[in-house]
């Protein structure tokens, strides 16, 4: 278990060690068929000058990425590196990301894991990496070394260069189960050693699982409990990662079968003072309904929002049902995080993740297609709060893909002006499609590669994700510390966020109400924004007094027809627009009372001077 890298592959045979349909285990022996765990001397790599770039919460821009697939279609990366960390760690990879934008890269699974049988025996493969065997190992298909132990010091490398452009290394990590899966799975490690420790199991010693994977490993324990927390110490102590995100993170604070807030992992980390001072960041469910517990992690870890994907999905597919759930996902979900001293960048926001459609396909597809995945279209969600928008994939109608095209730039403008911290997957801002396959977890082929030919028709997606990535950097009023009061923060003068009608007028209480509302304004402002330290690790964000910072006032419409919007009052003297779904920006500035003309379902953003 405490291997450091791993070689070779499971080789299945008839004799390999498993339980037979009567539940008694094999006689064969597993041993000549397993990979090997490889003796690794000191390894004497050079650090240097490496520094972890600390990127503070109000800062930070997750983008989730496959080591594999980032690269495979690279025409910049050598042939011999695609697929690897030494690939991503290339300098088209990384100055590509750089002048994106984003500043955290979290990785799906790269501790070693193998393919279940079942996919084998479909010519299928485990693509994403969530059957995880080795937890300190690097996976060894990652490697463009050998794999008896260059992949550790090519993983290093990769982080070395990743924190030389600034950029921190997330990883998604997998401790709720193991390759080993149920009682029939294969004998491949904890089992032959303490199945009884490492597995919750039942008084009749049935495995227990809360991960819908056979198997749920026993953190509760305090050898696996240990292992658990010697791994995330290895990786950063000794690998030098940044943070962590927690796949089905409920699944591992189980007290007698029902998750225990205070349980003996959680109080580990918090008081461990190198795990303390990481990106903690949790899935906050698993495979069960009691397992479900979105906002309540405690300080200091930060949550994936469902909730806020659902809520923004919804709205710009027009289900919404009303305005009340937009606002508050849009403000940082204070109704979620708002208590036990919990902040806006609690809320790991996105509209997508590796896990369901992309967002090109969210907006071309009302159902999954999953027929490539050998399991006769069972596999994978099936309410996705999807619009094809007329047509079902691919069309030739302008009139749809044009619509398609504005609405997925609604939701990657609505995911970057929001409160939090905006978690984007790698290739939706160059309009990636798996042609309506929602769960591309076994496709290890150009339908999860990233392809790095621009699609002209989606090149003015890279551009809105980079014009907005670059606004939310240098204005503190898009990235806020804290949460939003409703009020004027230092004496008279503006609220810090007011709600608009298309009057521009503040909205009432019925207007929250109205279940028929599809337009919504927001004034975010500047005025006196003094930045008030804090962010989580990497210390306080640099924003200083900000004294003179610009207001912003966005617009969101979601309904089908125009609608006339006008540019509110009080103490503005010129509005500048600076973007628009609909439509190129207006160059000429605006006096306030001005009312503009919004196309059905757009985003309109005005910078207020």
């Amino acid at each position: 278990p405490y291997g450091r890298a791993v070689s070779g592959e499971v080789t299945p045979d008839d004799s390999l060690a498993t339980l037979t349909d009567e539940g008694e285990r094999n006689a064969g022996d597993s041993a000549p068929y397993m990979p090997r765990s490889v003796v690794v001397t000191d390894d004497p790599f050079d650090w240097g000058d490496d520094r972890r770039p600390h990127v503070p919460w109000d800062r930070t821009v997750i983008y989730e990425a496959h080591v594999r697939g980032m690269t495979m279609r690279h025409p910049d990366v050598p042939d011999h590196l695609r697929g690897t960390f030494a690939g991503f760690g290339h300098a088209a990879v990384t100055g590509y990301l750089i002048d994106l934008g984003v500043t955290s890269i979290e990785l799906l699974p790269v501790q070693h894991f193998i393919s279940e049988p079942a996919l084998a025996e479909r010519g299928l493969v485990n693509y994403w990496g969530y059957n995880t065997i080795g937890f300190f190992a690097p996976h060894a298909g990652y490697s463009s070394a050998d794999t008896t132990g260059g992949q550790i010091t090519e993983f290093k490398e990769f982080v070395k260069a990743l924190h030389a452009a600034g950029l921190e290394v997330i990883l998604d990590v997998v401790y709720n189960h193991t390759a080993e899966a149920g009682r029939t799975g294969p004998t491949l490690s904890f089992r032959g050693i303490d199945d009884a420790a490492y597995y919750r199991q039942d008084s009749h010693g049935n495995y227990r699982d809360f991960t819908g994977c056979g198997n749920t490993l026993n953190v509760s324990h305090p050898q696996t409990l240990r292992l658990v927390m010697d791994s995330l110490r290895y990786w950063v102590q000794e690998m030098h990662v940044d943070g962590f995100r927690f796949d089905l993170a409920s699944a591992l604070i189980r007290n007698d079968g029902q998750p225990d807030l205070r349980h003996p992992f959680l109080k580990a980390i918090h008081q461990d003072p190198l795990l303390r001072q990481v990106k903690l960041i949790a899935e906050p469910w698993d495979a069960t309904g009691e397992g479900y517990l979105v906002g309540r992690f405690p300080t200091p870890w930060s949550e994936w929002n469902d909730k806020y994907r659902d809520g923004v999905r919804d709205y710009w597919r027009a289900h919404g049902g009303g305005l009340r759930e937009l606002g508050r996902r849009l403000s940082g979900s204070s109704d979620i995080y708002a208590g036990h001293g919990r902040q806006p960048h609690s809320s790991v926001n996105f509209v997508t993740a590796h896990d369901g459609f992309t967002l090109r396909d969210a907006v071309s597809y009302d159902h999954k297609h999953n027929s490539a995945n050998g399991e006769d279209g069972r596999d994978g969600l099936d309410h996705n709060r999807s619009w094809n928008h007329g047509g079902e994939g691919p069309t030739d109608d302008e009139a749809i893909c044009a619509l398609r095209r504005r609405q997925a730039a609604n939701l990657m403008a609505t995911l970057l002006l929001s409160s939090g911290v905006p978690m984007i997957t790698a290739g939706d801002e160059r309009g990636r499609t798996q042609g309506g396959n929602n769960n591309a977890f076994c496709q290890d082929n150009e339908l999860s590669w990233l392809d790095w030919e621009l699609d002209a028709d989606w090149q003015h997606l890279h551009a809105l994700t980079k014009q907005l990535l670059a606004l939310r950097a240098e204005h503190p009023v898009l990235r806020r510390h804290h949460f939003f009061t409703g009020v004027a923060p230092h004496g008279p003068g503006r609220k810090d966020i007011s709600w608009l009608e298309p009057s521009g007028e503040e909205m009432t209480e019925a207007d929250w109400r109205d279940p028929a509302a599809a337009t919504l304004g927001v004034f975010l402002s500047g005025d006196k924004l003094v930045a008030d330290g804090g962010g989580g690790p990497g210390g306080p964000d640099d924003d200083t007094d900000a004294r003179g910072e610009s207001s912003y006032l966005i617009w969101m419409h979601a309904g089908a027809d125009p609608v006339d919007v006008t540019l509110p009052e009080g103490g503005v003297g010129w509005y500048f627009e600076i973007l628009r779904t609909d439509a190129a920006a207006n160059p000429s500035p605006a006096l306030p009372g001005t009312t503009v003309t919004l196309l059905g379902r757009t985003v309109a953003v005005y910078e207020a001077v």
